[in-house]
């Protein structure tokens, strides 16, 4: 590095801490992600938590308010059933200038695709159709779908044929409404390579089927950068909480044993740009501005 460098470099640090400290004078204390100087990285992350992390006692409207207040862009809600409370939901996060982003479906663990019952399985179809409709209202573009359980009752390869073969029967209303299905992957038992996600979301051949990847679900027995390398683009929306392997439980971000730089290392390389959504323990507004403030040091790429 020669003497021109050094000095405009030093200019730089100098003018940024200068920048940061009027800041914080002024009253303002930019996130880490404003105020770090990290490695570019491509794609842009933006914020957002699921909606069960907002403290019970707030009413709808408050809860946005709160997402507001805490540096969110967006919230992921669960399936909304009755009419008024969808109506609700929208004015609130549109007052917040909130983004619904996605829809969590919550029919498919008690009526999975993957039941050999036919009335469990219009059950669940019911449920996604309702789902979807929700994110073409609140102008979300996925809703999350577990795809299939494997358990004592329902054997892999059952699971395998009869999920893809319900999926594609609402495939044609989530075209229609111009919203994706994401896959999410969990502890049922089912999609449990990288590889293998990536063939069953491919062999149904359709632009409204992606990955629904998080990153702590994979935790246990595979490694996030790999998942995500693997799936590359295929990948529509994003969960993160930590894990700890030796422990085996959920902890908060940056506790455990994920490597978090190497998972915003493994989204710059493929791309993606898109809402990261924690999905934690609930808590009050401080725990839920810390966080804010962990999710900041992840997009910034930096040790939280």
């Amino acid at each position: 590095m020669n003497m021109k460098e050094m000095n405009r470099r030093s200019f730089i640090k100098a003018s940024a801490s200068g920048a940061l400290a009027g800041a914080m004078l002024r009253g303002y204390i930019p996130n880490i992600a404003e105020a770090a100087s990290p490695e570019t990285f491509k794609g842009r992350l933006r914020k957002s938590i699921y909606w069960g992390m907002f403290p019970e006692s707030l009413s709808i409207q408050n809860k946005f308010s709160l997402a507001k207040k805490i540096g969110l862009e967006g919230v992921e809600v669960p399936t909304i059933e009755e009419p008024e409370r969808v109506g609700e939901f929208r004015e609130a996060a549109e007052k917040n200038s909130i983004k619904i982003h996605s829809i969590m479906n919550m029919k498919h663990w008690r009526y999975p695709f993957s039941s050999s019952n036919v009335s469990d399985i219009k059950i669940g179809i019911k449920g996604m159709e309702t789902s979807l409709r929700n994110a073409k209202t609140f102008g979300a573009d996925a809703v999350l779908l577990v795809p299939a359980v494997v358990n004592a009752e329902t054997s892999y390869r059952d699971a395998y044929e009869r999920s893809q073969k319900h999926i594609k029967e609402i495939l044609p209303l989530a075209r229609e409404l111009n919203i994706v299905i994401a896959l999410e992957n969990v502890w049922n038992k089912f999609l449990l390579s990288p590889l293998e996600f990536a063939r069953y979301i491919d062999e149904m051949d359709s632009p409204y089927l992606k990955a629904y990847f998080d990153v702590g679900n994979i935790a246990l027995y595979g490694f996030p950068h790999d998942w995500i390398r693997t799936l590359g683009g295929r990948i529509a929306k994003v969960h993160i909480k930590g894990f700890d392997v030796k422990l085996k439980e959920f902890v908060n971000l940056g506790d455990g044993t994920i490597d978090w730089l190497e998972v915003r290392s493994a989204f710059s390389d493929t791309g993606y740009s898109g809402f990261i959504n924690a999905e934690l323990k609930g808590g009050d507004e401080a725990y839920l501005l810390d966080v804010g403030r962990r999710m900041d040091r992840i997009i910034a790429g930096q040790k939280i």
